[in-house]
């Protein structure tokens, strides 16, 4: 990433300078967002479904795929980032940049958001399920159905805590080598003492984390509203 300054960058050139490293975070956090969110809600619903409580209990379905999500998910992302480099670059070809952050957030995220779509698609009543068991309905159309429209609002939430959670990693990934704002905020707001780039790079971190919190919101009372 070029720079146009080194020390304290103007404040007509911050917008230069922001403008890349903006993009490659929104980048990297859309697109490891959507993937964990495609990966964490099947891997939720194998656990509520094949639970002992569950619609079809099955601890030799249930036990390995605990087990895997809890393991992505109690890794601190650095060591994540770190440990995964061989699987990245097998992947995509490269463990830096944006596209080498992409595995790393996938995997962290998707682990983080089974385990809060899973606790969400356990608050819908089970007298709900048994209804639908009761008339005939099959697992597949039970999940489709009944669980995640019931589940929705929670399912949202849940999505909000993953995006904004994934911004803050995308951030400190950025800090080996993944490019985007926490990339900036240590090359030049940190290590250059540009308190003009650091300013700007908190302040546009917090305007994303607002944009993000507001959809999310906005997302949970419309899905309220369609129950």
């Amino acid at each position: 990433m070029t720079v146009v300054a080194l020390g304290n960058t103007e404040w007509s050139e911050l917008p230069g300078v922001l403008r890349p490293a903006l993009e490659q975070t929104v980048t990297m956090t859309a697109a490891s967002f959507l993937l964990s969110v495609a990966i964490g809600i099947p891997l939720a619903l194998v656990l509520v479904v094949t639970a002992v409580d569950g619609i079809r209990p099955n601890r030799f379905v249930n036990a390995p795929v605990g087990w895997i999500v809890n393991v992505g998910r109690s890794m601190p992302f650095i060591i994540l980032l770190v440990a995964l480099i061989p699987v990245t670059r097998l992947l995509v070809g490269t463990a830096i940049g944006v596209r080498g952050a992409l595995v790393p957030l996938t995997i962290g995220g998707a682990a983080y958001f089974a385990r809060l779509a899973e606790a969400a698609l356990r608050e819908v009543p089970r007298a709900v399920l048994d209804v639908a068991d009761a008339a005939g309905a099959s697992i597949g159309q039970t999940v489709r159905k009944v669980l995640l429209p019931e589940a929705l609002p929670g399912l949202c939430s849940a999505a909000t805590v993953l995006a904004i959670g994934t911004l803050a990693f995308s951030a400190m990934a950025g800090a080996v080598g993944a490019g985007g704002l926490g990339d900036l905020a240590v090359s030049y707001g940190y290590q250059r003492f540009d308190d003009t780039v650091m300013v700007g790079t908190v302040v546009l971190l917090i305007v994303l984390v607002q944009i993000i919190q507001f959809a999310g919101d906005l997302a949970v009372r419309y899905a309220s509203s369609r129950r």
